[in-house]
C-alpha cells in the first residue's frame, strides 16, 4: 500500500484528504507542522509527500527545499497562491508538482500517480553480483559494488539509482566495511563541516538506502544500526 505523508495544517482541507486519500486506498498520515512532518519521514517512512506551503512553524517555497535535502520521494504542493512565480519557486526548489487549492481530488490522484510512475522504484537484493570487472567500478561486497563513473550502486549487475546524499554515505560505508561512523561523520561526509543538514536527515537517508539494497528493510542485512552512536556496513 501506497504510504501519503499529509503535511497540512487546516483541519477541513486536512480531514478531506485523509478521508479521500484512505478511501482510495492509500496508507495517509497527516501532520500539521513542518517539524512534525519531519520527523514523520523517518517513522512514517511514506512514498510520497503533500506539502503545503503555508504552516505555523514555517511558510514558502523555500519549505521544498529544506524537504528535498530530507528525502527524496516525490513532493506534491498544495497551496492557495496561484502566482506563477510561486510555482516555478517551488518547482525549483524540489517539488515534482503544484496543485492550486481548491482543487479536484481526482485530479490530485492522477497527479499523484504520474509522479510515482517517474519516481525510480526500489530494487530488492537478488543474487550476488560477481561479473563486474570493468575499472570504474569499486571492488564487491555481499554482491554489491559501485559503479565510479555513473555514481551508482550495482546489485547482481542492476544500477540503482540514488540521489546524491545517498551515494555518498554508501561510498563512506563501502570503504569502511563494518566501522560504525556517527551521525556527525555521516554528515561531515555528505555535505562538510559547516552542513546544515542534522540527524533526522542522516536517519533518513539511511532509510533510503535500506529501501534500494535490502530483500527486508525493516531487517537490514547491510546497513546495520548501532544504537546510541550511528551506523555500520557489514561486510
Amino acid at each position: 500500500m501506497t504510504r501519503v505523508l499529509v503535511i497540512e495544517d487546516d483541519p477541513i482541507i486536512g480531514e478531506m484528504l485523509t478521508l479521500y486519500l484512505t478511501e482510495e486506498h492509500f496508507e495517509v498520515q497527516r501532520v500539521e507542522s513542518a517539524r512534525e512532518g519531519k520527523f514523520a519521514l523517518g517513522t512514517f517512512d511514506p512514498d510520497i509527500l503533500l506539502l503545503d506551503l503555508m504552516l505555523p512553524d514555517a511558510s514558502g517555497t523555500e519549505l521544498c527545499g529544506e524537504f528535498r535535502q530530507l528525502t527524496a520521494i516525490p513532493i506534491i504542493v498544495i497551496s492557495m497562491k496561484p502566482s506563477v512565480t510561486v510555482r516555478i519557486q517551488a518547482i525549483s526548489s524540489g517539488a515534482d508538482d503544484f496543485l492550486v487549492k481548491p482543487f479536484s481530488m481526482q485530479e490530485l490522484k492522477v497527479r499523484m500517480d504520474a509522479v510515482l510512475r517517474r519516481s525510480t522504484p526500489a530494487k530488492p537484493v537478488a543474487l550476488p553480483y560477481a561479473g563486474q570487472t570493468t575499472s570504474d567500478v569499486m571492488g564487491q561486497q555481499q554482491g554489491l559494488s559501485l559503479d565510479l563513473e555513473r555514481r551508482t550502486i550495482v546489485l547482481d549487475g542492476e544500477h540503482i539509482e540514488t540521489t546524491f546524499s545517498e551515494y555518498e554515505i554508501m561510498k563512506l560505508f563501502y570503504q569502511h566495511p563494518n566501522r560504525v561512523f556517527s551521525r556527525e561523520e555521516l554528515i561531515n561526509a555528505v555535505r562538510g563541516i559547516d552542513s546544515f543538514i542534522n540527524d533526522r536527515a542522516i536517519d533518513v537517508h539511511v532509510t533510503n538506502l535500506r529501501r534500494k539494497l535490502e530483500k527486508n528493510p525493516k531487517e537490514p542485512q547491510f546497513i546495520k544500526t548501532v544504537w546510541g552512536v550511528g551506523y555500520k556496513f557489514i561486510n
